[in-house]
């Protein structure tokens, strides 16, 4: 038997979509979507883009170190884009 969604309107009037492993434990659980087709959509969604999903494991020092060399590089180049502004108008 394979997993399923399970979709429910709450007390807020907004609906979420629980995914259920075959044991029927709760896998993952959706935002509040405003309308049931919007939380239909959201399913959709997570059955295409789940299957070909890559895992990013950011508890790896790897990880650590890429995402502070990426912070680093993205702060110099709006450190460049201000200087560059500021040349212009002066």
């Amino acid at each position: 038997m394979p997993g399923k969604f399970v979709v429910k309107k709450g007390t807020t009037g907004k609906f979420r979509f629980n995914l259920l492993s075959t044991n029927g434990q709760v896998v993952a659980t959706s935002e509040a979507y405003n309308s049931k087709a919007a939380a239909q959509g959201g399913i959709r969604a997570v059955k295409k883009l789940a299957a070909d999903a890559v895992v990013e494991d950011q508890t790896t020092k790897e990880w650590a170190a890429a995402e502070l060399a990426r912070k680093a590089a993205s702060a110099t180049k709006k450190t460049a884009k201000k200087a560059s502004g500021a040349l212009k108008k002066g």
